[in-house]
């Protein structure tokens, strides 16, 4: 069962490529994040020069702006380690990558009708899809003045060099379809590379939630007085403290809440006790302090078990002394 277990839960990475650690990995797909966002603002200068932008490339450069601002907001405290924060980061890069997963699907639909209609009897007709006017007057080829494979240079003696084109050997339909441009063979590399890139993006995404699991359990136990709440009988808690419960200092206000619900979502990850507590002890920092398990439920544990600490000696009486000497 625990086996089963183990295999269906969700990966979570110890290292970066196994070359460096979770705290770094997350810097450098941050930074790469937020690389990729400063796009959005030449999307939007572009319309200042007057080049048009249909309304799914407007809305995707605006978004690139908003999640810029926010991703720059959350970067440095990956480096500060605040649980609060690098939850956020962790989902904000998975919404992300939904939204990117969409834009691209939409886009990629829209390539495909084009370059279907580029192949077939309806060759010349206005671009299908949102976008596929943009895409049809920048492609190029698309629309090509000359529609040929190759072109031959034919000189005979006397006369100018001639440049004779030999027609494209092209494979034609009925009209635009979405079947007909995936299955072209100039769209496979394309689809193979968009494959291989959402793969390494899965990866940064369980890098990502495995540092702020670090950083939360981490905080949880440099904050707790015991590492493990123990049960009269000695048995562990299947959990660890939620830092932003209602009660706590970090449970108030509107960042409590805000905690809450990013640990709503899937709490037996973030909180959960799975065997790997003692590697995240040991990584990404240290302890404020490092306190033994103590209290009355403790001592009460220790006693009865017989483990409690040594009696404390017994002064020794003036008749004693007097027999030593």
């Amino acid at each position: 069962m625990a086996l089963s277990t183990r295999i269906y839960r969700i990966p979570r990475p110890k290292t970066f490529l196994y070359l460096m650690s979770l705290r770094t990995g997350t810097e450098l797909i941050t930074l790469s994040l937020l690389l990729n966002k400063v796009s959005g603002l030449y999307g939007l200068l572009a319309i200042f020069t007057g080049f048009h932008l249909s309304p799914l490339q407007l809305s995707m450069y605006i978004y690139s702006v908003c999640a810029l601002i926010l991703t720059a907001f959350l970067a440095p405290h990956v480096r500060k380690q605040s649980p609060l924060q690098c939850l956020a980061l962790a989902w904000s890069y998975a919404i992300d990558s939904l939204i990117n997963a969409a834009y691209t699907a939409a886009f990629a639909v829209t390539w495909f009708l084009v370059i279907s209609q580029h192949h077939s009897d309806a060759a010349g007709s206005p671009a299908p899809g949102s976008g596929g006017s943009t895409i049809d007057e920048t492609a190029g080829f698309t629309s090509p003045k000359y529609n040929v494979s190759h072109v031959d240079i034919v000189a005979t003696p006397g006369e100018d060099a001639v440049a004779v084109g030999s027609p494209g050997v092209v494979t034609t339909a009925a009209g635009p379809s979405l079947g007909h441009g995936v299955l072209m063979t100039e769209s496979m590399p394309s689809i193979v590379a968009i494959s291989l890139l959402w793969a390494i993006r899965v990866y940064f995404i369980l890098v990502i939630f495995s540092y702020a699991r670090l950083v939360l359990r981490q905080h949880v136990y440099s904050r707790s007085s015991a590492q493990l709440h123990m049960h009269m009988d000695g048995a562990a808690d299947d959990r660890v403290d939620n830092p932003f419960a209602e009660g706590t200092p970090e449970g108030q206000g509107w960042k409590g809440k805000l905690g809450r619900a990013l640990l709503w979502v899937g709490q037996s990850y973030w909180l959960g006790h799975d065997g790997d507590d003692e590697w995240a002890k040991g990584m990404g920092g240290k302890f404020r302090k490092n306190a033994e398990p103590s209290g009355p439920i403790e001592r009460e544990r220790r006693r009865r078990s017989g483990t409690g600490p040594p009696a404390p000696p017994q002064p020794l009486r003036v008749q004693e002394l007097q027999e030593v000497r």
